[in-house]
């Protein structure tokens, strides 16, 4: 059973702060998406950078964006909406990495910290325990 996106294609504003720096410095936000996407694989800025080059060089990031909407999409059963990946990024580029960026940060991964600092987040022992010894 597919489920629905947290937030819909054109809230962008509901993380007002992350909708700024994606239409000013959209490679920053795919760099951090790509990094959890891709589980730490690639860093976020390694990411950032070479959706900056594509962006140059060919002109049309969406073709190398639209890919990770689709890992998102199948590591938490989400439908292919509003239209295909590819169509969304191509037409929607800021609109859709903003709410790629949102869904991330809805089921507890903050892009901005990366991967392995969300690894080290989940993993840090509570506060409130000491060592005994």
């Amino acid at each position: 059973m597919e489920k629905q996106w947290t937030s819909g294609l054109f809230s962008c504003m509901e993380d007002s702060e992350n909708a700024c720096l994606t239409c000013f410095c959209p490679c920053v936000t795919f760099g951090r998406i790509a990094n959890i996407a891709d589980e730490g694989r690639f860093g976020c800025g390694s990411c950032g950078v070479f959706y900056g080059l594509i962006c140059f060089v060919v002109g049309l990031p969406c073709l190398f964006s639209c890919t990770y909407r689709t890992k998102i999409r199948s590591k938490f059963g989400l439908p292919e909406s509003p239209a295909s990946d590819c169509l969304t990024h191509c037409f929607c580029e800021c609109c859709a990495l903003c709410q790629e960026y949102r869904e991330l940060k809805t089921r507890g991964l903050d892009p901005s910290l990366g991967w392995n600092g969300n690894m080290q987040r989940t993993m840090a022992p509570p506060m409130s325990q000491q060592m005994m010894g």
